[in-house]
């Protein structure tokens, strides 16, 4: 039996998810947050880098723009991979594994990145950069997700989630400070050992998914001891069942997404999943490079270009409370306003604090509404298939975002205006729009 701290008996079997519902938010699962928050800013600092040092890399190999796009493209690759080999196969074996070996192999490939010759080198690495990015995100949300009340789920993965853009946009100024004075090469070194002298912390600190090992079973011990740093004032007898009123899923994870109803939601957030990052990645990939090309600075647009997920970050904090609330309602509101903002880009681009609010608002609805809809997948999938659901999402998103920086460096080689290049790059935020605005009426 369950006894509290006044010895009042609570239960004979004690159902996981409903009793960490009844809880308030409280240190440790604030510490799990900030834990798995760190690792995606290291994943952000590391993803967004190759944006950030992309035009002088293209100066000192004399590359022309359109030969950055497999560049960008292979990283997004190794994500998409990671995400949809690591999501299911964290849903067998732990989140806690999963995070730790995919730090390990996105920290490596980081740190090999400073010794690239050419850019053959350079698509390899980031490929393997890329493996361990993609399949440490999924499980991250997916981790935070279930040490959360359900009440609260969303605003505190969001909040963890912030972590990838607060990386992102630090990568962006960082970039802006190293490159003038250490080159390029320097940016990766940071990124590189950060996430290496990350990993004993990771070891020590970094829990493994309680809903996990309830639905594993034989690991009772485990899960009391979880319980009660959840609820330090609630105490268990040693005979005391945890459980999981989830059904455990046999066969191939991935086929649970379309069972039992779930086939048309699935779809519609593959479809959100993928407008929105191959937006994104088209805007972070390519916003320094074309404000270079209007004439500013290499460190300026490297910083003007960071707003992009300072915007994202101002938005997952404003916006959390909203998603929790209204769930896919304020989230097709959030991407029709970003269309307009990403398509105001194009329009007041011969204005640098105009085009800088721009892509700070595109930033803070594009990210926000990418941020908002893994929170929204994550409560949506059970516990047997949540990295599953949140890994494939991803993983079908990522082929959007290999897409976006090879449209843009297509657009580019075609010496498409400004303007032009942002209303296209709008409409993939009309689509996640509609797609949201359809997932209202389904969920």
């Amino acid at each position: 039996m369950a006894v509290t701290a006044m010895g009042e008996v609570v239960s004979d079997a004690v159902d996981v998810p409903a009793f960490i519902d009844r809880q308030p938010v409280g240190a440790f699962q604030l510490r799990v947050l900030l834990v798995c928050a760190a690792v995606l800013f290291i994943d952000g600092f590391d993803t967004q880098a190759i944006g950030y040092v992309a035009p002088a890399v293209a100066q000192e190999w004399k590359l022309a723009r359109a030969s950055l796009g497999p560049v960008f493209s292979a990283g997004l690759l190794g994500l998409m991979i990671g995400a949809l080999i690591f999501g299911p196969m964290a849903d067998r074996i732990g989140r806690r594994r999963i995070i730790l070996a995919s730090t390990l192999v996105f920290g490596v490939g980081t740190f090999l990145t400073v010794f690239a010759p050419d850019a053959n080198w350079l698509i390899a690495l980031r490929l393997l950069t890329g493996l361990g990015l993609g399949g440490a995100m999924p499980n991250a949300v997916a981790l935070t997700s279930e040490f959360s009340p359900h009440r609260r789920r969303a605003t505190l993965v969001m909040i963890m989630f912030a972590g990838f853009s607060i990386g992102a946009a630090l990568g962006g100024l960082l970039a802006a400070a190293l490159i003038p004075a250490f080159g390029w090469r320097s940016v990766f070194l940071v990124g590189g050992l950060v996430p290496l002298m990350l990993l004993p912390f990771l070891f020590k600190a970094l829990p493994e998914s309680i809903r996990f090992l309830a639905m594993v079973g034989a690991r009772d011990h485990e899960v009391g001891n979880l319980l009660k740093r959840i609820a330090p004032n609630t105490s268990f007898a040693g005979e005391v069942k945890f459980v999981v009123q989830e059904p455990k899923l046999a066969g191939l994870p991935v086929a649970h997404l379309f069972a039992e109803g779930r086939g048309r939601v699935t779809l519609l957030l593959w479809i959100v999943f993928f407008m929105s990052l191959l937006d994104l990645y088209l805007l972070s990939n390519w916003l320094p490079t074309v404000l270079n090309d209007l004439g500013v600075s290499v460190s300026a647009a490297a910083a003007i270009g960071a707003m992009l997920q300072v915007g994202g970050v101002v938005g997952t904090f404003t916006l959390g409370h909203f998603i929790d609330r209204f769930s896919f309602r304020a989230l097709s509101l959030t991407y029709f306003v970003a269309a307009g903002a990403v398509t105001a880009i194009g329009l007041v681009s011969h204005s640098i604090v105009l085009v800088t609010i721009a892509i700070f608002a595109s930033g803070f609805c594009i990210v926000g509404g990418q941020i908002a809809s893994n929170a929204l997948t994550a409560t949506f999938y059970p516990t047997a298939i949540r990295s599953t659901g949140v890994g494939w999402a991803l993983g079908i998103g990522r082929i959007g975002s290999i897409v976006g920086p090879l449209v843009g460096g297509a657009m580019l080689a075609r010496e498409m205006g400004a303007q032009p290049l942002f209303a296209a790059a709008a409409v993939p935020a009309l689509v996640a729009a509609v797609a949201a605005f359809m997932l209202a009426r389904r969920i």
